[in-house]
């Protein structure tokens, strides 16, 4: 009698793990359909927050445009300040996926210059709904722009010095030059991939365009001259 007793409770135990799992060892439906709420609620969230703003969305709207319950918010995010934060550090790993992503390096330091130029304006493009969100409430929210500052733009400009560091002719460069075209391919990036398209309404492949004509003028300057 406890033979079998036993054996039925090895039979229940082996079952209820393969109802959990499929044959390949995949995570069970449950876990899966948390994440995907999860992503669908942030999703949705950004969308609201970057065309109404952070303080006239409410939680119940966010809710309904993932097609979720509501109750889902707090549960996952305590409520819509999690939810902000919790976009912030989807953001962040984003970045951090998309620079071990980066382009080959070019031909020379001019050429790796431009590339890299051109590469932050559509980055930055591509972030417009984010930074629709975040800049508001970095203004009445001090620190948020702390964060913001050591979680995306420091970590993204060294990764830029180190490629630009990758070529020989960088140790020609006058002092203080490879930091100027580090901090400049961040502000480029912002003022023609954000500011002109998004903000004034300019044509974005002219706001592209007038991104590498001011990048090459950069290069030819007295500060950078040894580059070209």
């Amino acid at each position: 009698m406890k033979t079998t007793t036993k054996r039925k409770a090895q039979v229940t135990r082996q079952t209820n793990l393969a109802l959990s799992r499929n044959g390949n060892g995949i995570r069970p439906q449950r876990t899966r359909d948390r994440a995907a709420k999860k992503e669908a609620l942030l999703q949705a969230a950004l969308r609201l927050f970057a065309c109404k703003g952070f303080d006239a969305t409410t939680t119940r709207e966010i809710a309904a445009s993932a097609g979720c319950a509501e109750g889902l918010i707090h549960r996952y995010f305590k409520g819509k300040s999690g939810l902000l934060a919790a976009m912030i550090e989807h953001r962040v790993l984003k970045e951090v996926l998309d620079l071990s992503r980066q382009p080959r390096p070019a031909h020379d330091l001019e050429d790796e210059f431009l590339q890299l130029v051109e590469g932050e304006v559509e980055r930055i493009w591509e972030s417009r709904d984010f930074l629709r969100v975040v800049i508001p409430r970095a203004i009445v929210d001090p620190s948020l722009g702390s964060v913001m500052n050591e979680a995306l733009i420091s970590v993204r400009a060294k990764a830029i010095a180190e490629r630009l560091q990758h070529y020989e002719s960088c140790v020609t460069l006058p002092q203080g030059a490879l930091e100027v075209l580090v901090q400049a391919v961040g502000m480029l990036g912002f003022v023609f991939g954000f500011v002109r398209p998004v903000l004034l309404g300019h044509d974005r492949s002219h706001a592209k365009k007038m991104a590498a004509t001011v990048a090459k003028i950069l290069l030819g300057s007295p500060a950078v001259s040894a580059v070209a």
